[in-house]
């Protein structure tokens, strides 16, 4: 059993920001050498208005997809009821809602505030749905390009409530906004007020600290992490986010400190080349693919 378990975001968060359109079969041909490479939960894709993110019209075929493959937990986001019923009709094993602490970033991504998300949300959980998860992320939890600063207790009020019915929830950094200390205290903070549902860091490398957001959160005794390959990434409603932390560097990061993944690097490589080919002239970035594995390299056992 890996140390830690990583949901790879790149097909959902990585393409619904990218500049260029990656043709479904290449979609198809990637999310497979990603399972291959030992990826065991994919965000595949988001069940919204194909006029509002185009990326993202082919996400019923890409689950359909993804279901076939062997040990694979099929993640797909929905921003209401629709999109729900939706994923739930294509299959998908986990469903995923971005609730928004910050106001301004809610009712510019889902057209809702805060408190009309979460109980958008609610209605959702209250439909049958066996076997599917429900993961409330809370989503621009250390502070938003538009609103600015978000109150942590607009955090823990949220993630709170979302605890009641939610399988798990998770905290976003959104914007890339997020310090380690900031990491620390609000993951500490949420905790302590709902246990075990916490589940799940989701970071992106705006400003460069994702790695080092990344372990303040494994030390705070976090273990399932998002992040997308190629650090590709970023809300197409949120003005200035830009890239998750980049899958490549977080795996590197945890094998080499003895801290098991489950994820094979060599064939992580392989996949990437792939996402490089389907969209040449998107920038793709990761130190690690670039500098290669260190002589000696040995993945924690």
């Amino acid at each position: 059993m890996p140390a830690v378990h990583i949901c790879e975001v790149g097909p959902r968060d990585g393409l619904q920001n990218a500049h260029h359109r990656m043709p479904t079969g290449a979609k198809k041909a990637w999310i497979a050498a990603l399972a291959a490479a030992g990826l065991k939960e994919i965000e595949v894709g988001s069940f919204v208005p194909p006029k509002l993110i185009p990326a993202m019209a082919d996400t019923g075929e890409i689950v359909a997809f993804s279901k076939a493959i062997p040990n694979l937990k099929v993640v797909a986001l929905a921003p209401n009821l629709k999109g729900f019923q939706r994923a739930l009709e294509a299959g998908a094993h986990k469903v995923t809602f971005p609730v928004s602490a910050s106001r301004k970033h809610s009712e510019s991504n889902v057209h809702m505030t805060p408190e009309q998300m979460v109980e958008e949300v609610r209605k959702c959980a209250a439909r049958p749905h066996p076997g599917v998860e429900i993961e409330g992320a809370v989503s621009t939890a250390f502070g938003c390009t538009m609103q600015g600063e978000v109150p942590e207790d607009d955090v823990l009020r949220i993630a709170t409530v979302l605890a009641e019915f939610c399988d798990c929830v998770a905290l976003a950094d959104t914007v890339g906004y997020a310090n380690p200390a900031q990491i620390r205290r609000l993951f500490k903070k949420v905790r302590t007020r709902i246990g075990a549902k916490l589940e799940a860091a989701h970071l992106h490398n705006t400003r460069g600290l994702g790695l080092a957001n990344a372990l303040a959160a494994y030390e705070e005794g976090v273990r399932h992490f998002d992040s997308s390959m190629g650090g590709l990434g970023g809300c197409p409603f949120a003005p200035g986010a830009s890239g998750n932390v980049i899958t490549e560097d977080l795996v590197f990061m945890f094998e080499s400190m003895g801290v098991s993944t489950g994820i094979d690097l060599e064939r992580l490589f392989q996949a990437r080349e792939i996402l490089v080919k389907a969209i040449p002239d998107e920038p793709i970035y990761g130190h690690t693919p670039a500098a290669g594995l260190p002589k000696g390299f040995r993945a924690a056992a």
